[in-house]
């Protein structure tokens, strides 16, 4: 006899995951799969050694999830959001402006993770939750669609049925595919190194954007680490410089990254492996399909800039909470409404996160130059930096 669930879940990432958590606390049957099961600790070789800022508004749905409360013990949290213009011939700031949290609200922006750490504390909520089946190395590989169900054919040979499908799998959505789906992608030449380093400046709360060109070089407050500052960095630049940094002996590595960094932090030390991300854009021409809802990458993509990326995929989840009801999950209407609800939104930040990346990726030194003048004359403006504030977390 063929499994029937609520909610079927394609996709084990964090976002997957995460929509599992949260549709199995509302007690809806849940069945969440994954060609690839998760790595759960830093030190493993495949582990993702990037991090996630959750901002304010995720907080929500992370705690309708059950794992707030798991995570909020390993978060740091993120109080000023430092951009840092360093684009003249030499590497060293030229403008500097703060974003306190404290202008717009009694809370951080945001609270950051190691992904990996994400990942072990969703794997153990779904454990806690009866309702809700994970089963790791198993993937979705066709899709029939009904009026009452999606039929999913699985990668063990099963077939499942489900009143919803969720399509999180990936900016290569086998999902999006099956239902014919497309999407409009941007690609910026760049890719970004992941990893995490020891300073002996601390960061106290603050997350620092500096800009040159080739892309940001960003460091997220971590926790300590031996009881030494720590943070996490993403550099981004042009595939082939990323690849000759990449290929870098660990002291030659470090002696540019402390260039990158204008020394801003002290001598910066690496204290894990490099991993290496390809850098998009990309939005699907819609974000439905019959019994089927799209979020987090297989619906949109963008460059990690503003900690957009893992935000914009809570909020999807959000959408589809708010909307579904046991009468109506997997409905047409139901779908249609959280297509107008968040493609408006997602539409303007994938643009707006484009934009700003292409801003920092200019090279010539007298476009560098306006690129200074323009942002310090925007961020001087005090109604501007809340506006700006507000808008990136997503609050009014």
């Amino acid at each position: 006899m063929r499994e029937a669930f609520d909610i079927v879940v394609s996709g084990g990432g964090i976002a997957g995951l995460t929509a599992a958590a949260a549709f199995g606390s509302q007690r809806y049957s849940v069945l969440c799969v994954d060609p690839t099961p998760p790595v759960m600790t830093e030190s493993d070789p495949a582990s993702d050694l990037r991090t996630t800022a959750f901002l304010q508004p995720s907080v929500r749905v992370l705690e309708l999830a059950g794992l707030w409360q798991h995570f909020a013990p390993h978060a740091m949290a993120l109080q000023i959001m430092r951009i840092v213009d360093a684009g003249g011939e030499v590497a060293e700031p030229r403008v500097s402006h703060d974003f306190n949290a404290a202008d717009i609200s009694d809370q951080p922006f945001g609270w950051n993770l190691p992904n990996w750490l994400l990942r072990r504390e969703c794997v153990a909520r779904l454990h806690d939750l009866p309702n809700v089946t994970f089963r790791p190395g198993i993937g979705t590989r066709k899709l029939t669609t009904r009026d009452s169900a999606a039929l999913v054919g699985l990668s063990d040979g099963t077939t499942v049925s489900a009143k919803l499908l969720i399509a999180a799998d990936g900016r290569n959505s086998p999902m999006r595919t099956a239902l014919g789906i497309g999407v409009r992608t941007t690609r910026f030449g760049q890719k970004a190194l992941a990893f995490a380093v020891t300073h002996p400046v601390p960061h106290e709360n603050i997350s620092t954007e500096i800009h040159r060109s080739g892309g940001p070089f960003t460091l997220v407050p971590l926790p300590d680490r031996d009881s030494t500052p720590c943070s996490a960095i993403v550099w981004m630049d042009t595939g082939p410089e990323v690849a000759r940094l990449n290929a870098l002996p660990v002291d030659a590595f470090e002696a540019e990254m402390n260039i990158r960094s204008c020394g801003l932090f002290g001598d910066l030390k690496l204290v894990t492996r490099r991993t290496v991300w390809p850098i998009i854009s990309q939005i699907a021409e819609r974000f439905h399909g019959e019994r089927t809802a799209l979020m987090a990458e297989a619906a949109h993509v963008v460059p990690p800039i503003g900690a957009q990326g893992l935000n914009m995929s809570l909020a999807d989840l959000t959408a589809l909470i708010d909307l579904a009801t046991p009468d109506t999950l997997g409905s047409a209407g139901m779908l249609h409404a959280y297509h107008q609800r968040r493609y408006p939104d997602v539409a303007l930040r994938v643009a707006g996160v484009g934009m700003l990346n292409g801003a920092s990726m200019i090279d010539a030194q007298p476009l560098r130059d306006i690129r200074a003048k323009v942002l310090d004359a925007m961020y001087s403006t005090a109604p501007m930096r809340r506006a700006l504030m507000q808008m990136g977390i997503g609050v009014r």
